[in-house]
C-alpha cells in the first residue's frame, strides 16, 4: 500500500512538471505567434505606403496600382485582428480605413485624401498614437451616403 501511495505521488508529480513545461511551450509560442503577425502588419503597411507613392507618382495604370493598394491594406487589416497587442478600438480604425479605401474609391484616390492616409500609415509604422487618430479622422471626413 505504501509502495502505490509513493509511486502515485510520483507519477502525480511527473505529470504536474510535464503539463507546467507544456504550458510554457504553448505560451512561448503564442508570443512568437503573435510577433509573426505583427512583422506581417507592419510589412503590409509599409507595402501600403508605397503603394500610395507609386499611385500618385503615377502616369500610366493607376486602377492597378490602386488594387494593389487595396489589397496591401486587405492584408494589413487581416493581421490587425490577429493582433493582441492592438486595442479594439485600434482595430476597429484599421478596419474602417481599409473599408473606406475599398468602398469609396471615388472620394479616397484624390491627392489630398491620399496623402492624408499616407502620413497616417507612415505614422502608425513609426508606432505613434497620432497615427491611429490621423487614420480615424481620415475615416470620419469620408461622406458614406455618396461616391
Amino acid at each position: 500500500m505504501k509502495r502505490r501511495m509513493i509511486s502515485a505521488i510520483v507519477l502525480f508529480a511527473v505529470t504536474l512538471v510535464a503539463l507546467l513545461v507544456f504550458i510554457g511551450l504553448y505560451i512561448d509560442e503564442t508570443k512568437r505567434t503573435q510577433e509573426k503577425y505583427y512583422i506581417q502588419y507592419t510589412a503590409n503597411l509599409s507595402h501600403v505606403s508605397e503603394d500610395i507613392d507609386s499611385y500618385l507618382n503615377a502616369e500610366g495604370d493607376k486602377d492597378f496600382r490602386y488594387v494593389r493598394l487595396i489589397s496591401d491594406m486587405s492584408s494589413a487589416d487581416s493581421f490587425a485582428f490577429l493582433l493582441n497587442r492592438l486595442s479594439d478600438d485600434r482595430k476597429k480604425t484599421i478596419n474602417e480605413f481599409h473599408t473606406c479605401i475599398m468602398r469609396y474609391p471615388e472620394q479616397m484616390q484624390t491627392e489630398e485624401k491620399l496623402t492624408e492616409a499616407k502620413k497616417a500609415v507612415d505614422d502608425i509604422l513609426a508606432e505613434l498614437d497620432q497615427g491611429y487618430e490621423e487614420a480615424q479622422a481620415l475615416v470620419d471626413s469620408i461622406d458614406k451616403q455618396g461616391h
